[in-house]
């Protein structure tokens, strides 16, 4: 089905891991711990966005000011992720694409988490022998939607971004590949991925 395709290149939350459940737990621990109302379609269309950035628009969106720093907040959820990951990460039915290409095309993860959480998240699903290249929020100026993300993956991996594909679930994600000049698959579509985060 890819074969046209030089490199593949996977977002990893809600697309190559189903995560869903613990991001979900995570965000709603963080935002009720500062008081920040919970809007659970407003969250789901923001998934992809780094958490500083997710952050800064619910502060905005309710108009809120918060006794913590961004940072103290973005060490909170991402304390709560790490404590909580294993107990709720699984692959998701993708799969079976990098099952199929392991070997015979180069693979990367490019996600809006950052780098060791998603090298960590990737190791507890046995994913990570699949992959050349993890490219995490932290590696790039601009994150998603912005196309650095997955440039950076392409150039790690050495191809052309015209023959990269990419595997989004998200709107933003699936934006950035395109600013890229790279193929988006939408997995939710395409491949029957379920995304359970805040549905």
């Amino acid at each position: 089905m890819y074969d046209h395709y030089e490199a593949l290149i996977f977002d990893m939350d809600g697309t190559l891991v189903d995560s869903g459940q613990l991001h979900e737990f995570a965000w709603s621990t963080m935002l009720n711990k500062y008081g920040i109302p919970i809007d659970r379609s407003f969250m789901r269309s923001l998934a992809g966005v780094p958490t500083k950035g997710t952050i800064e628009i619910l502060l905005e969106k309710f108009n809120l000011k918060v006794d913590a720093s961004l940072d103290e907040m973005n060490d909170f959820k991402e304390q709560v992720v790490h404590e909580n990951m294993h107990k709720y990460v699984k692959p998701t039915a993708l799969l079976e694409v990098a099952q199929k290409y392991h070997g015979v095309k180069p693979m990367a993860i490019g996600t809006g988490a950052y780098t060791q959480e998603a090298e960590t998240i990737l190791k507890i699903c046995g994913l990570e022998k699949y992959l050349s290249a993890v490219v995490g929020a932290d590696q790039v100026k601009n994150p998603k939607p912005a196309p650095d993300t997955f440039l950076r993956c392409a150039e790690l991996l050495g191809v052309d971004p015209k023959q990269c594909v990419v595997f989004e679930d998200s709107k933003l994600g699936l934006q950035a590949a395109a600013s890229a000049g790279m193929a988006g698959i939408d997995v939710l579509l395409v491949h029957a991925v379920e995304n359970d985060y805040f549905l």
